[in-house]
């Protein structure tokens, strides 16, 4: 996989993103989100954003290690000059001084409970030539793998013709991430420690023909996810030190997250999901797949 130059570093800074009146909103956005970023003096890379399409419909879709993985896949994505519409929990519209800004940015509310709506305006997006990401995941994996996948992307590229751009993150978990909860039942709390690093690779386009089976499908972009995630994960200021207490890092490269199996009774994965036949798994998991759901 060929390794981009920071989407923030010296001379291979992109030039500012193409504004209309609409993008306004997104402009501010992600100045703020920038802001953030060199606060916290954190070093992002781009891998493969030439995959990314500069004009036209396209699905992007991302593993999801951290609450603000967002801002780091529209930073990453940066030089292609697209604002990224991301299908998003639709209880971020239900934050005080979020609803109208998430809206102008025209990202996709989505209901899991009654995902309709959300494929709805996500195919509409799409047709009218978007960028949108979707996360398959449907959450964040408590183990750091790719965890079980909906059929959603598969769906989507298949009705609108769209490529689908398979794309990894990693180094976010260690600002803001899930995580085993403490003796009064909390979270992790979010981390202000400067200097960390992150890494975001966009992957060779994928198609979805009208004869192609959804679940298999869908499979397949499981062992590509995983395949561009563990190539981050194995990157040399990702690993671990030696002795090192590391959480954040996956059980079978040799940290200390929870293994799957730990992990079951934590992850929130919807029924109709696909049970991973990728990565870490063993057989008997896959006989537990879903048959039905996008």
């Amino acid at each position: 996989m060929a390794l981009g130059r920071s989407s923030l570093d010296g001379p291979g800074r992109p030039p500012a993103l193409r504004v209309s009146g609409p993008e306004r909103t997104y402009r501010v956005a992600l100045g703020l989100g920038r802001a953030a970023l060199r606060v916290l003096d954190l070093r992002l890379t781009g891998h493969g954003v030439e995959h990314v399409p500069t004009s036209g419909p396209v699905l992007l879709a991302a593993t999801h290690v951290s609450y603000p993985d967002f801002v780091f896949v529209q930073e990453a994505a940066r030089p292609s000059g697209r604002y990224v519409r991301f299908m998003t929990r639709h209880d971020v519209w239900q934050v005080p001084g979020l609803s109208r800004p998430m809206t102008a940015m025209r990202h996709v509310p989505v209901d899991r409970q009654a995902p309709a709506g959300a494929y709805v305006l996500a195919r509409g997006l799409l047709r009218e030539g978007e960028a949108v990401c979707a996360f398959p995941e449907a959450g964040i994996s408590y183990s750091y793998t790719v965890r079980s996948l909906m059929r959603g992307v598969a769906s989507l590229a298949r009705e609108t013709g769209a490529p689908v751009v398979p794309v990894a993150v990693w180094g976010p978990q260690r600002v803001y991430s899930v995580g085993l909860p403490d003796a009064r039942g909390k979270g992790p709390r979010p981390s202000l420690r400067r200097g960390r690093r992150a890494d975001v690779s966009f992957g060779a386009p994928l198609t979805v023909d009208a004869g192609d089976d959804l679940t298999e499908w869908t499979r397949h972009l499981g062992a590509v996810l995983t395949d561009q995630l563990e190539t981050l994960q194995r990157l040399e200021h990702h690993r671990p030190r030696p002795g090192e207490h590391a959480p954040w890092h996956p059980a079978h490269l040799g940290g200390h997250a929870p293994t799957r199996a730990q992990a079951a009774h934590l992850d929130d994965v919807p029924r109709s999901a696909i049970t991973p036949t990728w990565g870490p798994c063993s057989p008997s998991d896959a006989s537990r797949s879903s048959p039905a759901g996008w």
